[in-house]
């Protein structure tokens, strides 16, 4: 089975963007992992807005991997670099994940990651905490009581930066 791995980027009080949906606050002096785990992975899932943020940036960044966008509201829409998925994710998820490959990069945002931490889907998170504290923006988890989980610490790594960097594997009940 493949693994399915949350690598994403937060701000010390769990903003993972501004409200806006901007992320100019996030270092870029260093790669902080992420080349060794981009090559790890062949294929990106990410949730509609994600992907709308995703065009800004120009070029598309997940070039050579398979690529998902969970959205309702984009199904008629076409991108080369992408495919949309628009109804039965947990169908989808299930069969992506028992399909040959290797790990599965769950990009964001907010709302794909709270479904699939409900439906159990995330093996690994890996978690970049800057050291800004933006006071509002998109939480990283929504507030869902449901949503309690236990993680296992598997390493955590500190930069001169001041990013915390710490790996979790979920626990499976």
């Amino acid at each position: 089975m493949r693994k399915i791995s949350l690598f994403i980027a937060s701000s010390l009080d769990g903003y993972i963007a501004r409200e806006s949906g901007e992320v100019d606050w996030l270092f870029t002096d260093q790669d902080y992992g992420y080349p060794e785990f981009f090559n790890q992975i062949d294929t990106v899932i990410m949730g509609r807005k994600t992907y709308q943020q995703v065009l800004d940036f120009g070029e598309y960044p997940y070039q050579g991997k398979e690529s998902f966008v969970f959205s309702t509201t984009l199904q008629s829409q076409t991108d080369k670099n992408v495919r949309f998925v628009s109804s039965n994710w947990e169908e989808f998820i299930n069969k992506l994940r028992y399909s040959n490959g290797r790990d599965i990069w769950l990009v964001g945002g907010a709302q794909i990651i709270h479904y699939f931490l409900k439906h159990g889907f995330i093996d690994e998170l890996i978690l970049s905490i800057h050291p800004i504290i933006l006071g509002s923006g998109i939480p990283l988890i929504v507030n869902d009581s449901t949503l309690e989980t236990v993680l296992e610490l598997k390493d955590a790594k500190t930069y001169d930066s001041g990013l915390l960097q710490v790996y979790y594997n979920f626990k499976r009940k």
